[in-house]
């Protein structure tokens, strides 16, 4: 079983930054795909971005325009989301996912994710 926490979610103004972090409590995490999704008030659930085990291979929603960047630290068993240049339509909760180990999948559907954090709140004010 993979456990997922994600912080650094808050309240930040249009323009501003904010750096997401999701530790993963598993022996496994170095071998797992991980993700980040997002979802606003009354909306479904999308893609923001996902990260091979390496950290070699990064992919990105494409209305985010170069604003977000993910990364990863095999080490600290943690993958980071940072968030620059933040609009108000960025709001949401952010989640972070994890795919089973070993597994070669589809980064950009949520349905390949096999294990999910709590979210964390982002609002970004006007």
């Amino acid at each position: 079983q993979v456990q997922l926490v994600e912080s650094g979610g808050g309240l930040v103004q249009a323009g501003g930054s904010l750096r997401l972090s999701c530790a993963a409590s598993t022996r496994t995490f170095s071998r797992q795909t991980m993700g980040w999704f997002r979802r606003a008030p009354g909306k479904e659930r999308e893609f923001v971005a996902g990260i091979n085990w390496t950290g070699t291979g990064t992919y990105y929603a494409d209305s985010l325009q170069g604003r977000f960047a993910i990364s990863r630290d095999n080490a600290k068993n943690t993958v980071y989301l940072q968030l620059n240049s933040l609009k108000p339509e960025d709001t949401a909760v952010y989640y972070c996912s994890a795919a089973l180990p070993g597994t070669a999948i589809n980064i950009r559907a949520p349905g390949q994710y096999k294990y999910w954090g709590q979210g964390t709140q982002v609002t970004v004010s006007s």
